[in-house]
């Protein structure tokens, strides 16, 4: 009965399909975009709740995070009891956290209330790639993703952007009340629109999300730890800790019938590579916006505002081209397409190895709207290639697991930036440049431009690591070899 509804709903046409799309697209637009908007209004909201920086830093990582914790386990979850409804009420969570986070009184609160309004973002971004992978027909999965990962990619560095305008011009509370109208118009179209919710008999495995939760929190919070306060004794416990409780992880979830992770499911090369060069992707190409802001602000004395708009023909580029993309990874499959958006990106990058104290800003624009274009190709195609390859009645966990690795590469990718600016200036004047507070001066300029060098340098080479994983993924049945 199930296989006949899941027949019936692949089949839909018309417009219904396009509001499903439209409504997933801006959740993850809204939990990707807050998962970066708050970078350049720190200054302001250090200001007004009277706090400092070591702690109003959590008000990203927080949410990073736990973004990233819980992704894999609200996928299962929606896998077992409804994407559809884990969806729709991680709208509601963010939209009403959202509200929260604007009218929070201190930095303690303003910390708790992201953490919850990261639960739900998760909630939404860990079951849209299952919910378009039992919505849509196959031959249009690429075209759907490639809009869901415009949502997602775009989102997280479009973020920084409006997070500059909005705190500029209106106030940062701003870029938390912007949410609730459109958090409350889209949970209206939500419960009209998103509501197949077609579950697997399946017992949750709470030991083992505790199990997978436990370990990456303290992997996760260990690598920010070493990024923002150093190398320490402590550091490399709770570091050391974390990947031996994976262990237990491990055998818990090799033994357990319905487990949170499915080891099975890497022997498959596709969606192992897939997953992979998500991961690497992100690693090497978030770090590339934090280390261009930190230039644009603290060598060229920039605003945060400036800065942002420096950016932007990257992402409109992106968001243009992504749906294109995505049409052509259902033609031609994900394999050629999504590694050529590699090297494209590799070819954007190694295009900022060319900028110095007194360069011309065009090589900042060149390079944003060449990565922007690698981007568009990269994204939907690898995101429909871990679906199409993931197990039946697995779209959920696959779909959070995307997003868990994805997580993982953008936390990584800021540790990287970090961990090498301060091997070239202290560290609490990196983060009071990255947000707009301070301007280098004197000698220390040439040494951050050589440390800054050697970030692209080794963010490439993560970038290169991604290509080799996505060309030697094998190819997945395309449209034109499925006749």
């Amino acid at each position: 009965m199930s296989n006949m509804k899941n027949t019936v709903n692949r089949g839909k046409k018309g417009p219904s399909e396009n509001i499903i799309l439209a409504v997933l697209v801006i959740g993850v637009l809204m939990a990707s975009i807050d998962s970066t908007i708050v970078l350049l209004a720190f200054p302001a909201i250090t200001q007004a709740l009277h706090s400092n920086l070591s702690t109003i830093i959590w008000v990203i990582l927080i949410y990073l995070l736990i973004t990233a914790v819980a992704s894999t386990q609200f996928g299962r979850i929606g896998d077992i009891f409804g994407k559809s409804k884990v969806f729709n009420t991680g709208i509601a969570i963010f939209t009403i956290f959202s509200f929260m986070c604007g009218i929070a009184p201190s930095d303690t609160s303003l910390i708790l209330f992201r953490a919850f309004q990261a639960l739900g973002g998760a909630m939404m971004t860990s079951n849209s790639g299952a919910i378009i992978a039992d919505t849509f027909r196959r031959e249009r999965l690429g075209k759907a993703y490639g809009f869901v990962g415009m949502g997602w990619n775009v989102g997280a560095m479009l973020g920084i952007v409006l997070g500059g305008i909005i705190t500029t011009f209106i106030g940062y509370r701003y870029i938390f009340f912007i949410n609730v109208p459109i958090g409350a118009g889209l949970f209206l179209l939500a419960l009209k629109y998103i509501t197949y919710n077609h579950t697997e008999k399946e017992r949750l495995d709470i030991l083992g999300m505790l199990l997978l939760a436990v370990p990456l929190s303290m992997i996760l919070y260990s690598g920010v730890k070493i990024a923002s306060v150093g190398l320490n004794f402590v550091n490399l416990v709770i570091l050391g800790i974390g990947f031996f409780v994976m262990i237990p992880f491990y055998f818990r979830e090799k033994n357990f019938s319905t487990p949170v992770i499915k080891f099975s499911m890497f022997k498959n090369k596709i969606f192992r590579n897939s997953i992979l060069a998500s991961m690497f992707q992100g690693l090497g190409f978030m770090g590339v916006a934090f280390m261009l802001i930190m230039y644009l602000q603290g060598v060229r004395g920039f605003s945060p505002f400036y800065a942002s708009l420096l950016l932007l023909p990257g992402y409109i580029l992106s968001g243009v081209f992504a749906p294109f993309m995505g049409r052509l990874s259902d033609k031609y499959g994900a394999r050629l397409l999504s590694t050529i958006g590699l090297l494209v990106m590799i070819a954007g990058v190694a295009v900022y190895l060319n900028l110095q104290v007194n360069s011309t800003i065009y090589i900042v624009l060149l390079g944003s709207a060449i990565t922007g274009i690698g981007g568009a190709m990269f994204w939907p195609a690898n995101n429909s290639a871990v679906m199409k390859s993931s197990e039946a009645g697995r779209f959920g966990t696959a779909s959070g697991m995307l997003r868990l690795f994805g997580s993982i590469g953008m936390m990584g990718s800021f540790i990287i930036v970090i961990v090498t600016a301060t091997m070239a200036i202290p560290r609490y004047l990196a983060f009071e440049i990255f947000v707009g507070t301070s301007k280098l001066i004197g000698g220390i300029t040439n040494g951050f431009i050589t440390g800054m060098h050697l970030s692209f340098i080794f963010l490439i080479f993560m970038l290169v690591i991604a290509a080799i994983l996505s060309l030697t993924r094998g190819n997945e049945k395309t449209r034109q070899n499925s006749n």
